[in-house]
Parts: structure tokens; sequence; C-alpha cells
């Protein structure tokens, strides 16, 4: 009974409920934790990517983060426990102090969310900070917070306006994205006119001229970037490091002038636990601090007069869009019916009332927040007009007999003018041409990163391909003459490179490297392969072929096993090469047969895209086989090391002819979604850097009687060179 909850004399045994509370602590520590790493991350991530408006991935704001940002903040709403020490009172101020760092590291994730999703996150989080404010208020009323009074409330008027200002930037989310989608679409129109009116084949200047193009526009109109760059999102970044000032100040006078405050004696119900909570939530406050205060410092910079030679006046006016929203709401009717007239006018004039209020409340934010921006400027124009005073002594002052003049007379390479294709919003002029030069720099590094990168294995295996030839091994690795099993259904580019490589892995008496090697070749050129399957079978034509293939290929790279064949084994266990096609063959076939006696086997009725993905690979092993089983006298397949070489012949050419659809790919990025459309674009440079020796060899390929999308499938290789075969 005493252990349950009433002790011996009947009364409530409070000294054991409250035991389990520093294990909670514990769990705040967690929660806190997490949000550290994920803003930590977040901010490796935008780095190495020179993304320095730090777009947020980790840190969004969704469900999860909601939930362990609740968790996290749980000593700030904490109304009844006692928190007498110097460290307990520390811990309430930290906690509100990140709730308002989590708010301004994420604000650029708005810019990701769709209307129903902007809604309940900003609902959900508005319930969260007005309840942690609530709850803060009580406890300053009730003494709980009896310390840092002045910085608890100013953290609490942090909260308030960063909930305001996001959900004021949230309200421009929906404008904006419509807006970028339409301009997007029209600069890209003009970007393919000005390409279609250029006859010459695009080399690698020209290539990258159009991803400059393409990554400007995706760039400059990404929904991260464009909050990021907002006004709204400036201002954010400057009380997120005013909250993170405050509580480092009151942790430095709590520490260096103990003296000039009164701690009360005793002993919290967290105990151990609120040392850990306040150290890993300062160190949350550190790290998630940076990117606003980053993203502050980089406005003003590129706002400020001296450092762009441009005039300093400002004029605070309200662009449309940020209350473009609200109008729109309140010129549309009010669904509700009424039957009495005085009803319906007065539900009108509510709305009409209700919606001037938010414009104005809404006009209000937004010059609010232009004069922060201001007055950030103001102060900070000094700090650079001294930076600029400190450069030019230092160009006057020779550096080992050679002054900075003589230096920057190196010859440069010459910039396109991209300024039409920086997406921007109105008020937005002035950092045209900013961006315009800092995403230069952006497209090289990664097309630097890709040319550091080259895929060393397919390469050399790309070396051994018949580009004189027209990759004549696509149509030697199937051959008509062969009996189907079935139906037969269409090829992908994978599926044959996966068959013609377990085939190989199968041969006796092949040198280890050479098989290495080539399994590596393999490796390197299915990513490429998936990459434009994925785009040009848009329609999911050939899903479970590819499907097949990917199965296939993870237990021959993993376990040398086709299927359940254990090719090692096999290759141990045959007496000749012969005898391992046929044995393959055999095994496929028998596979096949096995699977029509079963009441599955309708399947093979409905089409053969359809089919189970063992079938397909029990198909393709079949075909492949029985033509090279048909070459083995007359080619000299029965030599292990000829058919080897004949393979890898035969995998390269198949690489090779898909590997032609690569520029193709590159500017497939139209049917992307707005955000969607960077990561494309970006990819495609980072490929354009990483292909550059393989498009180098694929230029000797001669000019291929295939349309464009005749290339994008293999069947449509086999059959020119059948006809050229026949000729």
């Amino acid at each position: 009974m005493g252990k349950l909850g009433c002790g011996i004399d009947g009364n409530l045994n409070e000294a054991k409920f409250s035991e389990p509370i520093p294990w909670i602590g514990l769990y705040i520590a967690a929660a806190s934790l997490a949000c550290a790493i994920a803003m930590t991350v977040d901010l490796i991530r935008c780095s190495r990517q020179q993304k320095f408006w730090f777009p947020s991935k980790f840190s969004s704001i969704n469900a999860t983060s909601l939930t362990i940002i609740a968790v996290a903040v749980k000593l700030s709403v904490d109304l009844n426990a006692a928190m007498p020490r110097r460290v307990d009172q520390l811990a309430k101020l930290s906690s509100g102090t990140l709730l308002c760092t989590v708010m301004g590291n994420s604000m650029p994730s708005l810019g990701t969310m769709d209307n129903n999703d902007l809604c309940t996150n900003i609902i959900a989080l508005g319930i969260l900070v007005v309840t942690a404010i609530v709850n803060m208020g009580v406890q300053l009323g009730t003494g709980v917070i009896y310390l840092y009074w002045k910085e608890h409330a100013l953290i609490m008027f942090l909260m308030l306006i960063l909930l305001i200002i996001l959900c004021s930037s949230a309200l421009t989310v929906p404008v904006n994205n419509k807006y970028f989608q339409y301009k997007y679409n029209k600069k890209y129109d003009m970007a393919l006119k000005e390409d279609s009116n250029e006859t010459r084949k695009r080399g690698d200047k020209e290539l990258k001229e159009d991803l400059m193009k393409l990554w400007m526009m995706a760039h400059t109109c990404s929904p991260q970037f464009v909050v990021g760059r907002s006004v709204t999102c400036e201002a954010a970044g400057a009380f997120c490091l005013l909250g993170a000032m405050t509580l480092a100040q009151a942790i430095l006078r709590s520490y260096l002038m103990p003296w000039s405050f009164k701690f009360c004696t005793g002993e919290s119900d967290y105990k151990w636990s609120t040392i850990l909570v306040l150290i890993t939530q300062t160190i949350a406050v550190g790290a998630g601090t940076i990117a606003p205060a980053i993203r502050w410092f980089n406005a003003v910079n590129f706002r400020c007069p001296i450092r762009r030679k441009k005039s300093g006046k400002k004029v605070l006016t309200v662009e449309r869009y940020w209350i473009q929203l609200l109008v729109e709401i309140k010129e549309c009717p009010l669904n509700i019916r009424f039957q009495d007239r005085f009803c319906k006018k007065f539900a009108h004039d509510v709305k009409y009332k209700l919606l001037d209020l938010c414009i104005g409340m809404q006009t209000g934010i937004v010059l609010g927040s232009k004069v922060i921006q201001f007055i950030s400027v103001y102060f900070m124009i000094r700090i650079f007009s001294f930076c600029d005073f400190c450069k030019k002594v230092k160009t006057i002052i020779p550096n080992n007999g050679i002054s900075s003049d003589t230096r920057s007379e190196s010859p440069s390479t010459p910039k396109p003018d991209l300024s039409r294709y920086v997406m921007h919003l109105e008020g937005e002029e002035e950092l045209v041409e900013l961006m315009m030069k800092n995403n230069f720099d952006a497209t090289d590094h990664w097309l630097r990163r890709g040319e550091r990168k080259q895929p060393k294995h397919l390469t050399e295996l790309m070396e051994k391909s018949t580009f004189a030839e027209g990759f004549k091994g696509v149509g030697e690795f199937d051959s008509d003459l062969v009996l189907s099993l079935g139906s037969e259904p269409p090829n992908c580019w994978a599926l044959p490179v996966v068959t013609l490589t377990a085939i190989a892995v199968a041969l006796p008496n092949v040198s280890g490297s050479l098989m290495k090697q080539l399994m590596c070749s393999v490796n390197e050129g299915l990513i490429y392969v998936r990459l434009i399957e994925d785009n040009l079978d848009a329609k999911g034509e050939l899903f479970n072929i590819r499907k097949t293939a990917n199965v296939v290929w993870v237990g021959i790279d993993l376990y040398h096993k086709w299927l359940d064949v254990d090719l090692r084994k096999l290759s141990l266990q045959a007496e000749n090469t012969k005898e391992i096609l046929e044995k393959l063959s055999d095994s496929a076939k028998n596979r096949f047969e096995e699977f029509k006696k079963t009441p599955m086997s309708q399947c093979l009725k409905e089409g053969p895209s359809k089919w189970p993905i063992k079938i397909l690979a029990a198909n393709s092993m079949y075909r492949i086989s029985q033509t090279l089983l048909q070459n083995c006298e007359r080619r000299n397949y029965l030599i292990n090391e000829i058919l080897f070489e004949a393979l890898t012949v035969m995998i390269s050419d198949i690489l090779g002819a898909c590997l032609t659809n690569l520029q193709r790919v590159m500017f497939n990025c139209l049917g992307r979604t707005i955000i969607e459309r960077e990561l494309c674009v970006r990819r495609a440079v980072f490929v354009l850097g990483k292909t550059k020796k393989i498009r180098k060899l694929l230029d000797q390929q001669p000019i291929s009687t295939l349309d464009p999308d005749q290339m994008a499938y293999i069947d449509e290789w086999r059959s020119m060179h059948n006809l050229k075969f026949n000729a």
C-alpha cells in the first residue's frame, strides 16, 4: 500500500512521485540534443554546398520536429516544479531561448510546404508558443521564476514576434510559388529557343552555359531561398541573434558576478539532470544561431550602400505580394448561406473588417522588418567602411616587390550575362546582380567537384567500346533466332548488362583483377543507367523490368548469385564454358516452366511487363545464354578468356549506347516541381563534370540514324543493328 501511493499514516507518499523526474530531465536533454544535431547537420551541409542562406532540411517545421521541440522546452512550461538553484533558473531561460532559436533557424522551410501543411504547422507552432508564453508569465507571477525576469520578458517578447513573423512569411509562400512557376516556364522556353537557334554540336563550354542558365533560374526561385532572402527572414535572424546574446549574458553574469544574485537554497526535483539540460540547450542555441545570424549579416552586407556602390536611401514600401493572398481572400464571397439578409450583410462586414485588420497588421510587420533592416545597415555600414579602408591600405603595401595591382592584371575568363535568367520579386531588383555573381561561383563549384570524382573504372571499360561501329554489341547480345519462352517482354538498359555480368562472373579461370575491374565498372555504370531510365521512362512502362535488374544485381554484386544459382560454385563444377552456358540456360528455362504450372501463371497472359521479377530475369538469362551458345563455335566463345572479353565489349557497348542519352537527361528539369528543380539542376552540373572523360569518348561515335526519342530505348538500337546486318 505504501509503495503504491499512501503511506502507513494514510498520507500521500509525495517523495516517491518525484523519483522519476531526473530521468524526465534526461529525456528533455536528449530532445534538446536532437535539435542541436539537426541544426548542426543543416549548418555543415549548407556550408559544404555553399548555400549561405542555409535552407532547412533536418531542422524544418513539421510534426516530428514540433513534437521534439515540445519535449525540449518542457522546463519553460513546468508550472509547479521547484527550481531554486542558479542552474535551474538558467535552464528555464535556455528552454525559452531554444524555442526562439528553432523558429528563427527553421524559417526557410516554410517555402517547401503546401497550403495544408503551412496551415497545420503554423497553428501547431502557434499553440506551442502561446502555451510557453502563458506558462512563463504564470511562473513569473508565482515566483517559480524569481531571477532573470527581464531576460525572460525579452525572450517571451521575441517568441511572440518570431511567431508573428513566421505567420507573415507563410502568407507569401503560395503567392510566390505560383508566380515563380509561371516565370520559370516562360524563361525556360526562352532558353530553349536560344539553344535551338544554334545548330552546332554543343561542347563542354556550351553545355556549361546552358546549365548555368537553368541553375540561375532554379536557384533564384528556390522556395527556401525566396524565404531566406526576404526582409522578414532577415529580421528573424536579428531577433534570433538577440535571443542568443540574452542567454549568453545571463550565463556569464551569473558565473562571473555571482555576488549580484541571491539564489535560493534547496534542490530541484530534476536534480542532476538540470545541468545536462542547460549544457545541451546552450549548445543547441549556439549552433542554431549561426545560420540565422549569417542570413542577417549577408542581407545587411548586400544592402549596404558602400559595399554595393549605390545610394543608401530605402523607400519604406510594402510590395504587392505581401498582402496579395489576404486581398484575394477578402474579394472571395463567403460560402456560408444565410436566409436573413441582415445576417448575410453582417457576416460580410465582419469578414471585411477582419481582413482589413489582417492586411494592416501584415503591412505593419513588413514595415517593421524594413525598419530593422535600415537600423542594421546604419550600424553595420561603419564596420564595412573600416574593412574597405583596411583593404585599400593592404593594396598600397607591396608584397615581395609585386603590387596587388600587378597581380590583379592576370586574365580572367569572361562570364556570360545571365541577369535575364535571375528570378526575383518586386523590390528585389537591386539584388539581381549580386545573385548572378554568387551563382557563377556555385555552378563552377559543383562542376569542379564532379571533375574530381571521375568514374575511372567505367571510363576504362568504355575505352573497349566499338564506337566506330556504332556500339555493335547492342545488337549481338540477343539474337532473334532464339525461340522465346513466351511473349517477348521489352528490354531496359540495365537488365542485359546485369545478365551479361552474371555470365561473366560464372566463367572459370578468369583473372581476379579483371573480374573485380568489371564489377566496379558495372557498379559505376548502373548509376548513370538508373538516372537515364528514371528520367526517360517517366510513364513507368519499364518499371517492373528495371526493378528486376536492381534485384538481380544485388545478388550478383554482394553474393555472386544469380537468383538462387551460385555463380562461383558453378564455375568450379562445370568442365567448360559451353556447360556453364547450358546450365544457366536450363536453370532459367526450368524456372519458367515450373512457374507455368502454378496458379500465378495467369499473369503471363496480362503482358510481359507485368511478369514477376524472377520470371523476367529467367527470360533474359535464357535468351542471352542461348545466343552465346549459338555463337560458341563460330566466334571461339569456348575459350574462357575470349568469351570474357566478348562479354566485356557487349557490356561496354550497351552502357555506351545508353550514355548517349546523358545530355538529354541533364536538361530534363522542366517537369520537376518547384521544390525539386534546384536539386535536379545541381545534379546535372555535377554529372556534367563527373562524365567529362566519358563524353569525350562518346564523341567518337558517328552520327546515329536514330532520332532522340528512339535513342532512349535499347530495342530501337537493336532494330537498327539488325537492319544493318540484314542489309
